[in-house]
């Protein structure tokens, strides 16, 4: 039965009929969380710090970086207390507040990808022009695109998402209140918003997809060009990591927005949120510093001088 007022709060039912797996993830998450937050402020701090990571494939892992700190923060605390103890409430503006804020964060997170896939694209068939078109000024430019796409998925989003007519028990079956999940919840006619979260997974996921695949192709066949093999191998380790980053992000986003009423998102698509909400953005940062020469280098000189500097 359809609720027509506004609720005071939702629950987050989360996997609480199993309390010791609800433990475990508490535990996991954690530990999780911990390594997000180090892995990408070292990140940050590095751009920041290193002369030698001030370049354009860095100033958007910086942003990286800080879009997957405010995705997490957005919704891991809440996570936790949630599968810490009895209490699975949240209350209206919290879940109204989280929407937004991982709607918007997600959108641009997508737009953030397919611009450092055109920043390898740049990087690989077109060297010798690199600096002077990645140059300071447009770098800010696609950077602010990217924090537009952001405002532009959470105005059509989430009013429409948040104005629906929840059923009395107001029970979400999720860690989180995203979309697919509210739309569960409804009682009503929900056929406009899955329209609508179809038409905008096409323009926020797949088309961006497309658009990094394509960029893709042509990077390898700029590789295969190069006749050197230390070449072609130096050239691949330089978009081995964004890949791998687009391979786990898209890979859990799209399973659960493309079909969000099925019989997939309501039994795995729980484990998917905990991915690209828990894991994801912990696996970016161990991902760029453990497959990347440059940020290894960076931490490298960092240490040293503190060595250094403890010596004197």
């Amino acid at each position: 039965m359809a609720n027509d007022t506004t609720p005071d709060g939702f629950i987050l039912l989360g996997f609480s009929d199993n309390p010791r797996l609800e433990i475990t993830l508490f535990v996991v998450v954690s530990i999780f969380y911990t390594v997000t937050l180090v892995g990408n402020i070292t990140i940050i701090l590095l751009s920041h710090i290193d002369s030698h990571l001030q370049t354009p494939m860095y100033f958007f892992l910086t942003q990286l970086s800080f879009l997957d700190l405010c995705f997490t923060t957005s919704c891991i605390p809440q996570m936790l207390v949630n599968l810490w103890g009895p209490d699975k409430t949240i209350s209206y503006l919290g879940c109204a507040a989280q929407l937004y804020i991982f709607l918007g964060l997600g959108a641009a997170e997508c737009a953030l990808l397919l611009v450092m896939a055109f920043d390898r694209y740049i990087a690989v068939c077109r060297p010798l022009h690199y600096v002077v078109i990645m140059h300071p000024k447009l770098c800010q430019k696609l950077v602010l695109l990217v924090w537009v796409c952001r405002i532009f998925n959470t105005l059509v989003h989430s009013p429409t998402t948040m104005k629906l007519p929840f059923c009395h028990h107001h029970q979400v079956d999720d860690f989180v209140c995203e979309v697919p999940a509210l739309i569960r919840l409804a009682c009503g006619d929900t056929r406009t918003n899955e329209l609508q979260i179809s038409v905008i997974g096409a323009i926020f996921l797949m088309v961006p997809l497309l658009l990094i695949l394509v960029s893709y192709s042509h990077i390898a066949k700029a590789v295969l060009a190069i006749q050197s093999q230390q070449g072609r191998i130096k050239a691949f380790h330089t978009c081995s990591s964004h890949l791998v980053v687009v391979f786990l992000f898209y890979g859990s986003v799209t399973a659960v927005y493309i079909q969000p009423r099925s019989h997939f998102s309501q039994t795995g698509g729980k484990f998917l949120t905990l991915f690209y909400t828990v894991v994801t953005p912990t696996l970016n940062p161990l991902v760029y510093t453990l497959r990347n020469k440059d940020v290894k280098g960076a931490l490298k000189r960092l240490f040293g001088k503190d060595e250094m500097a403890s010596e004197d």
